[in-house]
């Protein structure tokens, strides 16, 4: 019969030794650090979220909001001037960036501005650009359905994905442009 051995890595140390002899070690099995809770202190600690301030944030944004069309509007000419520029130098690295960073803005603010109809589809159009890899190879005709749906949303004043012609559109794109990078 042969000696059995067998190995104890618990305390990071490699021992061997024979079965049913017991390791000698000084060393505790286990060491705990407490780490600083930064978030925490940064944030302050345990006092939870402060209500008023959020109800005091809430209440700035909602006497803004009447700028929130125009600043839509804004956004929109910059997406249209952006889908020009791709018209007349064709889908470039640059042109396509642009657009794509034009896209992204109203993928953030569209709901922000009570359009989260233009937040969903504009985020179908940063998908469909989004790989730098095959972004040069979008078919402009999913560009432009996308641009002009976001800009059909606002001026027929479709702001969910409830309405009939927002579900039809944001269904459809996106259903284009899955098909399209299933490719």
């Amino acid at each position: 019969m042969g000696v059995s051995s067998n190995v104890n890595a618990c305390d990071g140390n490699f021992a061997i030794y024979a079965i049913g002899e017991a390791p000698v070690t000084n060393k505790p099995a286990a060491e705990v650090i407490q780490v600083p809770n930064m978030l925490k202190l940064k944030v302050g600690g345990r006092g939870g979220i402060d209500l008023a301030a959020i109800a005091k944030a809430e209440a700035a944004l909602k006497s803004l909001s009447g700028n929130f069309a125009q600043w839509l509007n804004d956004e929109i000419v910059k997406l249209e001037a952006a889908r020009q520029d791709v018209r007349a130098k064709g889908l470039t690295a640059e042109t396509v960036e642009t657009l794509y960073l034009r896209a992204h803005d109203l993928k953030g603010l569209g709901a922000t501005y009570d359009f989260p109809l233009i937040t969903r589809l504009a985020a179908s159009l940063c998908k469909l650009i989004d790989e730098p890899a095959t972004r040069l190879t979008a078919p402009l005709f999913l560009v432009d359905g996308h641009i002009d749906a976001i800009k059909a949303c606002v001026r027929g004043d479709i702001k969910v994905d409830t309405h009939p012609v927002g579900k039809v559109l944001a269904t459809e794109l996106e259903g284009r442009v899955a098909e399209y990078l299933a490719i």
